[in-house]
């Protein structure tokens, strides 16, 4: 039996109907399997400012130091958007995965047969696309120093040895138990951290003579996404690239909705969210698609609490629900967020009945 304590950051828009969604799978995967999983919920973004004027308070970063895993929403909106406002939602973000020293973020992106037509590839691109990125997480432009005038402003990009080495072993180890191949995005031509980054993981690959290492240049990397997508296996950058090329791959499986992430590598809990924003537009509504927090969850189960075979389970379900089409309306179905939880459950019900 596995003891653990999850804290649960709903957060704004959608995000605290997707997350009850991924809750609602762990206590279920608990029951099936004899775990026993306590949830603890928490203010973050958006309504932590509303309610506490701190994207992140003292008794969120308590918990959080406290926890075995995190399952986020999803933070931010129109409310907090003021690019003047000195507190914003996406501070609680930064400040989290610094407290937790999560350093790479892990998006993996496998196109399923029900989905893949309704990506704006044509099928023989997106074919036989599996790909995982790795986004370094705390460092970088976002978290180097900044100023701002009224004629002019600066965001300093830093990175260091030790920041890109231990993201590029991430990349190296994992490319090890997948087709062991490594992709590393940069802008070397140009940018001395890329230059850095390039000379880091190129020495690093040298303790991976078993995986293959190519180098892309960002600008290209961003054009081969969408022409030759299925010929890439692992994808490491630095933390913008990462979060402009994920966004851009995260169009192939045809919805935001369908993508899970990990941000894990630190001394402290990893953090599971779906990729998609809080899309205050249809909150409330009940047709937000929860497969990607489920899927997140399905990550938390593998990555922090060592459960594989229940992950599996979980993603197994995820597959019999699309493969039965019952989709929200981001896929172009008709299924409220609790039809398509409610079917998760009930194949994850099945799938144990039946090991």
């Amino acid at each position: 039996m596995k003891k653990a304590q999850i804290v649960v950051l709903p957060g704004d828009g959608i995000g605290p109907e997707v997350a009850a969604a991924g809750v609602a799978v762990l206590r279920a995967v608990a029951e099936r399997f004899g775990h026993q999983f306590t949830f603890t919920e928490h203010a973050i973004g958006g309504d932590a400012i509303d309610r506490f004027n701190d994207p992140l308070p003292q008794a969120t970063r308590d918990a959080l130091l406290a926890c075995d895993a995190i399952l986020l929403g999803a933070v931010g909106g129109p409310k907090w958007s003021d690019p003047s406002a000195k507190i914003r939602p996406e501070q609680g973000l930064l400040a989290m995965r610094k407290l937790l020293g999560v350093f790479a973020n892990v998006r993996p992106l496998k196109l399923h047969p029900r989905t893949a037509a309704l990506s704006p590839l044509k099928p023989e691109r997106t074919q036989g696309v599996d790909l995982v990125f790795i986004r370094e997480l705390t460092g970088g432009i976002y978290f180097g120093a900044k100023t701002r005038s009224e004629t002019d402003a600066t965001d300093e990009c830093r990175y260091s040895v030790e920041e890109v080495e231990r993201v590029a072993r991430h990349a190296f180890e994992l490319a090890r138990t997948r087709r062991r191949k490594v992709t590393s995005v940069d802008k070397a031509n140009v940018l001395e951290t890329s230059r850095l980054w390039r000379s880091v993981t190129t020495r690093v690959a040298a303790d991976y003579p078993d995986v293959t290492l190519e180098h892309q240049l960002v600008d290209s990397m961003a054009m081969h996404l969408l022409t030759h997508p299925a010929d890439y296996d692992v994808i490491v950058t630095e933390n913008m690239f990462g979060d402009i090329l994920t966004e851009e791959a995260s169009v192939l499986a045809g919805s935001l909705g369908l993508s899970p992430s990990a941000s894990i590598g630190g001394p402290g809990a990893g953090i599971y969210e779906p990729i998609h924003g809080s899309a205050p537009d249809i909150a409330g509504q009940s047709v937000a698609n929860p497969l990607g927090t489920i899927l997140s969850a399905a990550m938390l189960l593998r990555h922090s609490l060592g459960l594989p075979d229940e992950a599996a389970t979980v993603e197994a379900a995820v597959d019999h629900v699309l493969e039965q089409a019952n989709l929200t309306r981001d896929l172009g179905g008709t299924a409220s967020t609790h039809d398509v939880t409610r079917a998760v459950l009930d194949a994850i019900e099945a799938k144990a009945e039946a090991a």
